[in-house]
């Protein structure tokens, strides 16, 4: 329990210290949002009505410690503030809208690379300097050095326009569909899914097999595996419960630090295929110099990372029993 409310502490300090970073950050950019506006009307604007921007956009020309401390105030409240790229859409609404398509098409991408990558890591590695891994881990090095933007253009090429297999663009049909839980909206977002999820998953699978084949190669040299076919084991059972389980520790922190980023989306993938998402929303913030967007879509990752951290402890502990000895101690 003290280990867990140590660990708890560290991450409320590493929350507080994200939102700091997050306040500092934007606002070392130059210019405001209300000046790249009138940069776009030519600067035909009165100062009044420049001041009304300016109030309808919450931007302010108090002192810095001023500004920080309303910051914090309204994140103590749950207020993110009014998107300016949405302007008069609240932050929190945009993300809202944003996440669920962040989610299903990352995240299940994520999830399918990790676990084919980590189970075939796993084959090769038992299988070393057979036909399985002299094909398996040049093939997909070899795809995963082709540029992501390349790869995901190729197969929209291919596979989108030449041989029309799946849509090129958008998150679903919106000349026939209406989004809500029906099943044609749920069959069409699938249909659009689909090749922005093949897409992540050929060019992140190969990382997931490399590093398993690896630490799995280390694995099975170790004494206990030894020790494991000395008493006539099953072969599944040892490559399964003695070495991968082992040698999964690695990939496992990998996988929650790519669990945690999942949150800020892939943003190629959604400016590539027209995908909404938490990416392209980021990208669009940064371009209209909206600080409240940016700093919501920020504080949303840090959470995201962190949290998925204090999964991997917890998982850690379950994985590893010298984990649990060590922290009984």
């Amino acid at each position: 329990m003290r280990h867990i409310l140590r660990r708890i502490g560290f991450y409320l300090v590493a929350l507080w210290t994200s939102a700091t970073l997050n306040f500092v950050i934007p606002r070392l950019a130059p210019g405001d949002p209300a000046q790249t506006m009138i940069a776009r009307l030519h600067g035909r604007i009165s100062p009044q009505a420049l001041h009304a921007i300016e109030i309808a956009y919450g931007i302010n020309h108090d002192p810095l410690w001023s500004q920080y401390i309303q910051y914090l105030n309204n994140l103590a409240h749950g207020n993110l503030g009014v998107s300016i790229t949405y302007f008069p859409t609240p932050v929190i609404v945009v993300i809202s809208q944003e996440i669920p398509w962040t989610l299903m098409l990352v995240g299940i991408s994520l999830v399918i690379s990790f676990i084919i990558g980590t189970l075939l890591g796993v084959i090769v590695a038992w299988r070393r300097d057979s036909r399985l891994d002299a094909v398996c881990s040049p093939l997909f090095t070899f795809l995963s050095a082709i540029p992501y933007f390349w790869l995901a253009l190729i197969l929209l090429y291919v596979l989108g326009y030449m041989l029309n297999w799946f849509p090129i663009n958008g998150g679903y049909d919106t000349s026939s569909v209406v989004p809500g839980w029906s099943p044609d909206f749920i069959l069409s977002a699938i249909q659009h899914g689909i090749l922005p999820a093949i897409t992540i998953v050929i060019s992140s699978i190969a990382g997931w097999l490399l590093g398993m084949r690896s630490a799995m190669i280390t694995t099975l040299s170790e004494d206990y595996v030894l020790m494991a076919e000395a008493k006539g084991l099953s072969q599944g059972r040892i490559m399964f419960h003695y070495a991968a389980r082992n040698a999964i520790l690695p990939n496992i922190t990998s996988f929650a630090l790519s669990l945690g980023f999942v949150v800020s989306g892939s943003l190629l993938t959604e400016i590539v295929f027209s995908y909404p998402g938490l990416g392209f929303a980021l990208y669009e913030a940064v371009q209209n110099l909206d600080y409240t967007l940016m700093q919501g879509l920020f504080l949303i990752i840090s959470i995201a990372v962190l949290a998925a951290n204090f999964l991997a402890d917890l998982i850690y502990v379950l994985l590893d029993p010298r984990v649990r000895l060590e922290r009984s101690m």
